[in-house]
């Protein structure tokens, strides 16, 4: 090689050099505006979103979900969270007995002095879905400018008050409205969403007569609704239904202004009956009558007690801290949620209904009630033979706030 061409030789490689370097910027603005991997169609993204459970939602408030999110949900069924198992979940409860000033006083457990507090930590696991944590903004954003209502019983009130609770972690209701005692009648409005909850004492759902001093049994015209929720019916948007209880107590039926019979009487004129076919008559006139407008309406199902067969004032009574394990639904329970299934199946295609379902997941929390802790301090005076216990209710915090989150579910379908 001669010395010219070695001279040579550096200059071409810098211009090749050159060359490769002017290249590699038009190579990267090709890669990122013309990429190669655009060709590849949505469908396999859709696809994956399609199969997305529905109760794993994102728990933003704020996330603007597309058109083809609502499509999808639309088209899926609601993921089966009524089987499962609860789980140990250590982040326990969005609030406790100090910090809601709606408890009512017989299920404030903590404040009431309860010692345990493993009852305050389990999670309802479904087998194919998972629940996300109540999401208060959330909700008062799905129910921005609307009226929602508990009708019915002191479970209807139970999971009233567990919502409150759970939305003052973000925004204090104002009470507006009340008339008797232990919010039987009450009215509450957050202004900052414009959402109004109210709660309207109906044991029975259909018309009626509760026994007092001079009864000593219900009196139910079961063809009927109860007229103190029924004349507001118009101005409910959405309606959350929940009794049962009371049906088990002696009372007199009428039907069409004659008596159809009794349950538990001891009149001799009066043709026992029992009270699983008035139970299912009351049901279906109120779905019957809420039907319609396009209003909403939510089925609570059955809330098993746990006495087990043991007096109200037994000492022990409903004493658990864990739930039960591989409990399943049988005699009261299993028939109470059966009618309610069937009835709102048949209801499903005449209203926007939905039934939540918590008699199984129910049944597994005998921890989850207030016992003995329905009054504050049982044992401050030693350990008595007999004893008041609430194995019905709901301690708040406790397992009836997983009620309310499912709930959620519910309205934001309904939103879509």
């Amino acid at each position: 090689m001669g010395l010219n061409e070695q001279q040579n030789v550096p200059s071409q490689r810098k211009i090749i050099v050159f060359i490769v370097l002017a290249f590699i910027p038009i190579a990267l603005f090709r890669l990122c505006f013309n990429n190669p991997f655009s060709s590849i169609k949505d469908t396999s993204l859709q696809d994956s979103a399609a199969n997305v459970v529905i109760t794993s939602f994102s728990s933003s408030s704020q996330e603007e979900e597309s058109q083809e999110s609502f499509d999808h949900i639309q088209d899926e069924p609601l993921c089966d969270y009524t089987q499962g198992n609860w789980v140990r979940d250590e982040i326990g409860p969005l609030y406790n007995g100090s910090t809601c000033g709606t408890i009512k006083d017989g299920q404030n457990c903590f404040r009431h002095g309860r010692p345990d507090s493993g009852y305050l930590y389990w999670k309802w696991k479904p087998n194919e879905c998972d629940i996300p944590r109540f999401d208060s903004n959330r909700f008062l954003d799905l129910m921005r400018d609307k009226h929602l209502a508990f009708i019915g019983d002191s479970m209807a009130r139970n999971q009233l008050e567990s919502l409150l609770c759970l939305l003052s972690t973000v925004s204090s209701p104002d009470l507006v409205y009340r008339n008797g005692e232990d919010n039987k009648f009450r009215r509450w409005r957050f202004e900052s969403h414009n959402v109004t909850v109210s709660v309207y004492w109906s044991p029975f759902l259909v018309a009626g007569l509760e026994k007092s001093g001079n009864l000593d049994h219900n009196v139910l015209h079961i063809d009927r609704v109860d007229e103190r929720w029924g004349n507001d019916l118009e101005r409910f948007d959405t309606v959350v239904v929940s009794v049962g209880h009371w049906f088990l107590h002696p009372a007199v039926y009428y039907e069409s202004g004659s008596v159809l019979g009794c349950h538990s009487c001891e009149t001799s004129n009066c043709t026992e009956v029992g009270f699983y076919d008035v139970f299912r008559k009351a049901i279906r006139t109120t779905l019957r009558a809420v039907a319609g407008s396009g209003r909403e309406v939510i089925l609570t199902t059955f809330s098993p007690s746990h006495f087990e067969g043991r007096p109200w004032d037994s000492l022990g009574a409903c004493n658990m801290t864990k739930p039960y394990e591989g409990k399943v639904l049988e005699g009261l329970d299993l028939d109470m949620r059966k009618i309610e299934i069937e009835e709102y199946t048949a209801a499903a295609a005449e209203v926007r209904l939905e039934v939540l379902d918590v008699t199984a997941m129910s049944v597994l929390r005998p921890d989850g009630h207030p016992g003995p802790y329905m009054y504050a301090d049982p044992f401050k005076n030693g350990v008595p033979e007999r004893i008041p216990n609430d194995c019905l209710h709901w301690c708040l915090p406790g397992p009836v706030d997983t009620w309310n989150e499912i709930m959620i579910e519910m309205l934001r379908r309904w939103k879509v």
